[in-house]
């Protein structure tokens, strides 16, 4: 297994690989080329750089056709998202304008993943500032609490797949309801794991807007495959919902 922190995003990003035939010069290359993917994406989609397509777009200098394929793929993407949770994942409403943070992350780290996979890696394991792909890799994932870092809660089995967990973690209440206009009081937390990544990281963001309301949204044949984690925001309780379950 070969291991590399990447420093991009304003975070740190953990790729870890391993392959029984391919040489570790191949791995570290894999892991290069995800580094630079990483680092296009940052260029392309933080909205802290005045030269990002988001910064641009944001202040209307150009329009998303404009855009490169990748921005087209996740504005169109996020548009899905938005409709999944009747509009609690809304990055066009967010101040300052159109803003893909919330579902950009995990979004790339599957892209990522995906390439090394295809590229013949047995398995690959990326840790994005907390959001996972996973692929091939049989570990159990904990969910801490969001006020008691050393206390997990939850334990998720996933071995293919993502998971995605907002919050009150690191940043405090910082996710914005975009329904009401301010900061979002549904959960505490809500971890979501699934077969996609942009999407688990936006229904996760979603869960913490909506809170127990958003557990219906897993009765859509779309998310027959996706399950969710959710602390409440002012009781001490927890509940699970799992569109397989609901279907």
């Amino acid at each position: 297994m070969l291991r590399r922190e990447i420093d991009v995003w304003g975070t740190v990003i953990v790729v870890e690989v391993s392959s029984a035939s391919l040489p570790e010069p191949f791995l570290l290359s894999q892991i290069d080329k995800a580094s630079e993917f990483f680092s296009q994406v940052d260029r392309d989609f933080s909205p802290f750089k005045s030269d990002s397509e988001v910064s641009r777009l944001q202040r209307g200098d150009i329009d998303i056709d404009d855009c490169s394929s990748a921005q087209r793929e996740v504005w169109n993407l996020i548009g899905e998202a938005k409709r999944l949770t009747n509009g609690a994942f809304d990055p066009w409403s967010l101040a300052g304008g159109y803003d893909p943070s919330g579902y950009v992350k995990g979004w790339a780290a599957d892209k990522a993943a995906e390439a090394m996979m295809a590229a013949g890696v047995d398995s690959v394991l990326i840790n994005a500032g907390g959001d996972l792909a996973v692929r091939n890799v049989a570990i159990p994932i904990g969910v801490r609490h969001p006020d008691r870092p050393l206390d997990v809660v939850h334990q998720i089995e996933l071995t293919n797949g993502a998971v995605a967990t907002s919050g009150t973690y690191a940043k405090g209440a910082h996710i914005w309801d975009p329904r009401e206009s301010m900061i979002a009081i549904g959960a505490r937390s809500a971890t979501v794991w699934g077969p996609d990544g942009g999407l688990s990281d936006a229904l996760a963001t979603a869960l913490v807007v909506a809170g127990s309301d958003g557990a219906s949204w897993f009765a859509q044949s779309e998310l027959k495959d996706y399950s969710a984690y959710v602390i409440d925001r002012h009781e001490e309780t927890a509940w699970t919902v799992s569109g397989t379950e609901l279907n």
